[in-house]
């Protein structure tokens, strides 16, 4: 559940509370294309207000119109699928042959809002599990990150961090990363043995470690959730978390520095009983190659590439605009 889906279940809580009725809207399958990602949330109140996005807008106002006029009157969790046909996929706003299934669930004391909340905000990671006969749910704590399941008795959603990213070192460039990737539902760890560095660090929502860098990585245990990315522009302590990550399952591990620096820094790593095929795993210079030059700027391509490794995708390099062809500061494409 990304951060977006957390303020929907706040908003259930603040809805609940003053009284009102509410249906929670979850993705359980999609086929094709989908807008929204399975586990997105949605909710409506009985008066048609809404929460939360499930589509481009039209699946929402097909809810709001069945619920507005009582035609859903659940009274324990039920399925309603969008886009069966090509017909359906163009008035819903799918692509044509898309389809998603929701499960419609109706909010009370016993789906455990608040309980789900609290642990949220305390960073916890939460297994959800709803019964679809009873709409009984029970909450438990959960040291993974693991996808949603659905069959025809129960739903098992899972909240919280379900990324993790740990940055080595904890400079201003640092803080911008981390800052935007807990927007982005990363739980954020920073790795910074300097005094200097480490007294200053004060942002907010982020685990400070200051053991050395190769410590840090070990003790995180990457798995397939993780990212590492190396920001100090210090060798001794870049390499060390590199030597590390590049033997773990992290799915990106990134360095900062040029290109004749990554060279050096290959050439080095090789040393320390690393393959070819690990090290072909570097992505550096870090990020997406979009002319970003300040440290919010090299942040956004760093969190630009991060994302498409995520959801399998590469991107190529670039190809620079001549001058004659790049838009005038100022003036609209």
């Amino acid at each position: 559940m990304d951060n977006v889906d957390l303020s929907v279940l706040g908003t259930i809580a603040e809805w609940t509370k003053a009284g009102h009725r509410v249906v929670m809207g979850t993705i359980v399958r999609t086929w094709g294309s989908a807008p929204r990602p399975i586990g997105s949330v949605v909710a409506v109140r009985e008066d048609g207000h809404i929460a939360g996005s499930v589509s481009g807008g039209c699946i929402e106002d097909d809810l709001i119109d069945k619920i507005r006029h009582g035609a859903l009157g659940l009274a324990s969790p039920g399925r309603i699928k969008y886009g069966i046909s090509a017909e359906e996929a163009n008035r819903f706003g799918l692509p044509c042959g898309g389809t998603l299934e929701l499960v419609l669930e109706p909010i009370g004391e016993h789906s455990h809002v608040g309980e789900l909340l609290a642990a949220l905000r305390r960073g916890d990671r939460v297994r959800r599990t709803l019964d679809l006969q009873s709409g009984a749910v029970t909450l438990e704590g959960s040291a993974s990150a693991d996808r949603l399941v659905v069959n025809e008795t129960h739903l098992v959603t899972y909240h919280g961090p379900q990324w993790r990213l740990l940055i080595i070192g904890a400079g201003q460039m640092s803080a911008y990363l981390a800052t935007m990737a807990r927007t982005l539902d990363y739980e954020v760890w920073v790795c910074d043995p300097r005094e200097e560095y480490a007294l200053d660090w004060n942002t907010t929502d982020t685990k400070l470690v200051r053991t050395m860098p190769d410590d840090a990585v070990l003790a995180l245990q990457p798995d397939a959730h993780t990212a590492i990315i190396a920001l100090t522009h210090d060798p001794k302590l870049d390499d060390l978390a590199l030597m590390e990550a590049l033997k773990s399952d992290a799915f990106y591990i990134g360095a900062i520095g040029s290109r004749a620096n990554q060279e050096k820094r290959r050439a080095r790593l090789l040393e320390f009983d690393l393959t070819a095929a690990q090290l072909d795993r570097l992505h550096g210079p870090v990020g997406l190659k979009n002319g970003a030059r300040t440290p919010p700027e090299i942040a956004v391509s760093i969190l630009a590439e991060m994302t498409a490794e995520r959801y399998g995708y590469r991107i190529p390099d670039p190809v620079p605009l001549s001058r004659g062809e790049r838009v005038e500061e100022g003036c609209a494409a």
